[in-house]
């Protein structure tokens, strides 16, 4: 699966080959996030190893659930979403993330129109992602992109839940 936006190219992630580089950003979102990538491990060390199964059952549910950001043929960033695990008929949105060097530089907002795009061909009128309230930067951008803050997740009250409309 291929999609284009701008300059960038969005391309389901190949677990075969780019296995390493999607455990490498998904710890580093923990980092970003939390301080450190315990909670992405977890008490056992596993949680590379589930969140590879994790992604697999995105792609194998809709391909385009899972992708990196391709420029000029460098992956410079992935995207996962699917839908609410409590509403089918909400659009989540499980990670933005782009590499270091290519923050602040208007690659977010492409990031942003995938998912907006890929949840309007689902039929979807609405959208939720989680965020730490302490990465400021990223619920700045949220908040440009208008997504509301809805507070602390009940299940995970150390996230938020923010909102929007599609």
């Amino acid at each position: 699966m291929l999609t284009r936006i701008d300059n960038l190219e969005f391309k389901t992630i190949d677990l075969s080959e780019d296995r390493d580089i999607a455990v490498e950003f998904r710890e580093d979102s923990f980092v970003m996030s939390f301080g450190n990538a315990d909670l992405f491990y977890e008490a056992d060390g596993k949680g590379d190893i589930r969140y590879l199964d994790f992604l697999a059952k995105k792609i194998a549910i809709d391909e385009r659930f899972a992708v990196h950001v391709w420029e000029n043929n460098q992956i410079i960033g992935q995207i996962e979403i699917g839908t609410l695990k409590t509403d089918a008929s909400i659009g989540y949105v499980n990670l933005y993330y782009l590499k270091k060097e290519k923050r602040g530089h208007g690659y977010a907002p492409l990031l942003n129109q995938y998912t907006d795009k890929v949840f309007k061909d689902m039929g979807l009128k609405k959208a939720r992602l989680s965020v730490s309230p302490t990465n400021s930067r990223a619920i700045k951008f949220y908040e440009k992109m208008k997504w509301v803050d809805l507070g602390p997740r009940e299940d995970h009250p150390e996230v938020h839940f923010m909102e929007k409309v599609i």
